[in-house]
């Protein structure tokens, strides 16, 4: 969880689990985060940080034929989604993109790599 205080987690419980029951929607599928497909050509792996659950990732390495760009994209829930900086690999390449979602949001809810 991204909020700064336990007043405000405390807040949030409560919403999300009136939100739960409205709209009939599992609590666990509000937290998790969903990985989505990968760009042809790279060969991806994302994921959150060990310690700042609103930092999230994607290490990419070049398995194409020609250099490729590629960037993280995180869905921030209550917060703006954000982008992670443009990342181009040669062939044969590795590298990271990485983006980070406002303190005041309920986290990452999904994680992409964008061509």
């Amino acid at each position: 969880m991204c909020m700064g205080s336990v007043s405000r987690a405390v807040l949030r419980s409560a919403v999300v689990a009136g939100a739960t029951v409205a709209l009939a929607v599992p609590a666990s599928s509000a937290t998790a985060v969903t990985p989505m497909a990968t760009p042809p050509g790279l060969s991806c792996e994302t994921g959150k940080h060990e310690i700042d659950d609103c930092t999230g990732y994607a290490l990419c390495r070049n398995n194409g034929s020609t250099a490729q760009t590629f960037w993280v994209h995180l869905v921030c829930g209550w917060s703006p989604d954000v982008d992670g900086e443009h990342v181009t690999l040669n062939l044969d390449r590795s590298g990271q993109s990485t983006a980070h979602c406002a303190g005041l949001g309920t986290g990452i809810g999904e994680i992409s790599v964008q061509p």
